[in-house]
Formats: structure tokens, C-alpha cells, sequence
């Protein structure tokens, strides 16, 4: 048994890789700056223009606020990797990666929630929406999308530390509870428990989620305008949540039950698609379909071209 804070942890997730780093190297870099650049375009123009002040726009901000904190939770460490020989991470930061990531990987599945909570009251209650949210709800909706994410996760890190290890291999490229867990030398019981716990709730707000758009689809088709405002809102939003629970109900199952020899690559990229595509998908298939925010963001590079000039 090994004394777990002086451990230094062996990232093998980036073992393929070894022959091409530069390329990949060069491709996630660019990914990240894009990342960061049309998640902050977004938050600008909706924090700038006062008409984008409306709780579906506000929630997306949250959403891309929530992107660009996962991004360079993530992004840095991997960089960092594809420019080492090695790649490995201290006991502590591994603890700070699994804190961070778990918190933006919970506040995306909350937002998400949320977001679906809205577009139901839009769509199937229009004349009580105004009412029902207020600026007052929205302000605590927010809320609650990231303290119970930091509450979650707390409880995730707090269960891992406690934990002493007789392994530092990890077969991931970044830190998850789950492969910290498999190299604790002693039970992991309340590990699992509370791992139980958490896929049963996040299962119950992926259904939640799914029942309000079977209540949308059906309100939607009574009238041209219900149509189109599932179109332009609701549509955005299904593609978003469809992609990001695929992946991450895949990656939590596949990591407790899967074989470790089969399906290897797949788990691979599963398990970077829900922290690298929502940052990516979110602000173009909500920014580039929403004119309120094309015609802002037009108009700011409009101003910045004739300022040039």
C-alpha cells in the first residue's frame, strides 16, 4: 500500500498517439482557441444586447460560461501531454481534474435540464410563461445548476481521496473517480453506492427531459408558430442533449461493466466527445440558428470592419 498523495499517476489514454503528437497536438490547440473564441463571442453579444436578455438566451450563456471553464479545465493538461514524452499528473492535480471536469460534465446536464423546463413552459403553457418564469426563477434555476454540480462533485472527490492506492497506471487520458477507484486497495463499497445513486438520478433527468419533448412535439404540431419556435429553439436543443447523454451514459456504463478488450477505441472517443463537442456544438447550432444573435454578432463585426476602415 502506497501512500496516495505521493503517488504520480501514468495517463496511457495517449499511448496511440505516440507517433503523431505533433499533428495532434496542432489540431487540439486549434480546437481549443475555437472553443474559447465562439463561446465567448456568444456570451458577449448576449451580455451586450439588452433584447437577448430572455431566459433561453441566458441559460445558453450559462451553458457556454459552463463550456469555456470545462475547456480550460481540459484542454491545457492534454496540450501539455501531446508536447511531453510522458504523460503523467500528480495525486492532488488528478484530484483538482476529477473536481473540476465532474463539475462542468454536472452543470451541462443541468443546464441542459433546465433548458428543457423552459422550452416545455414556452411551448405547452405560452400565456402563463411570463409568470411562471420569472427573473427571480431564472436567477435560482441558475443557481441550482451549479451548486448541486459542486455538490456532486464534492461528494465525488471527497469519497476518492479517502481512498489509498496500490496502482498508478491510469488507462484514460485525463482523471476520472472511477479508474482512481480501481487501484484503491481496500473495498470501494461507498464508491460504488454513491456512483449508483448518481446514474439513477442523472437517468431520472435524462427522462425528464425526454418527457417534456414528447409534451413539446405534441403541442408543437397544433399550430405554425408552435412549429416554428420548435424549430428554431427546441430543435437546437434536442440535437444538444441527444449528443452529450449518448456519450456520457455510454462512457459511465461502459467504464463499470464494459470489457477492457473490447470496444476500446469507441470508449476512447466517447469519452472525449461529451467534454470536447458540447463546448463545440452548443454556440453554433444555438448561435448560428438564432437570428436574434446572428444579427448582434453581424453587427458587432460590422462596427469593429467600418472601425478599421
Amino acid at each position: 500500500m502506497t501512500n496516495s498523495t505521493e503517488i504520480l499517476f501514468v495517463l496511457q489514454g495517449l499511448n496511440d498517439t505516440m507517433s503523431n503528437k505533433r499533428t495532434y497536438f496542432v489540431v487540439t490547440f486549434f480546437v481549443y482557441l475555437f472553443t474559447i473564441l465562439i463561446n465567448l463571442t456568444l456570451i458577449v453579444s448576449i451580455i451586450l444586447d439588452k433584447t437577448l436578455h430572455e431566459p433561453m438566451l441566458i441559460f445558453l450563456c450559462n451553458l457556454c460560461v459552463n463550456g469555456i471553464c470545462g475547456a480550460c479545465t481540459f484542454y491545457p493538461k492534454i496540450l501539455l501531454d501531446l508536447s511531453s514524452e510522458l504523460s503523467v499528473i500528480p495525486y492532488n492535480a488528478c484530484l483538482a481534474q476529477i473536481f473540476v471536469i465532474y463539475i462542468s460534465v454536472f452543470c451541462e446536464f443541468n443546464t441542459l435540464t433546465v433548458m428543457a423546463y423552459d422550452r416545455y413552459v414556452a411551448i405547452c403553457k405560452p400565456l402563463n410563461y411570463h409568470s411562471i418564469i420569472t427573473p427571480q426563477k431564472v436567477v435560482k434555476l441558475l443557481i441550482f445548476t451549479w451548486l448541486f454540480a459542486i455538490s456532486e462533485s464534492a461528494i465525488v472527490m471527497v469519497l476518492t481521496a479517502r481512498l489509498p492506492l496500490c496502482g498508478n497506471k491510469i488507462e484514460r487520458i485525463y482523471c476520472t473517480c472511477w479508474a482512481v477507484a480501481k487501484l484503491s486497495c481496500v473495498d470501494t463499497t461507498i464508491n460504488n453506492v454513491y456512483g449508483y445513486i448518481l446514474m439513477i438520478f442523472h437517468i431520472a433527468q435524462a427522462s425528464l427531459i425526454l418527457i417534456s419533448y414528447v409534451n413539446i412535439i405534441k403541442a408543437s404540431v397544433r399550430s405554425a408558430e408552435d412549429r416554428s419556435k420548435f424549430m428554431q429553439t427546441c430543435l437546437p436543443h434536442l440535437i444538444a442533449v441527444t449528443s452529450f447523454l449518448i456519450a456520457f451514459l455510454f462512457d459511465l456504463l461502459y467504464a463499470r461493466y464494459g470489457q477492457t478488450d473490447r470496444l476500446h477505441e469507441l470508449r476512447g472517443i466517447m469519452s472525449l466527445e461529451y467534454l470536447i463537442v458540447p463546448p463545440l456544438l452548443n454556440p453554433l447550432i444555438y448561435g448560428l440558428r438564432l437570428n436574434q444573435i446572428r444579427r448582434r454578432i453581424f453587427r458587432i463585426c460590422s462596427q469593429k470592419i467600418s472601425a478599421l476602415k
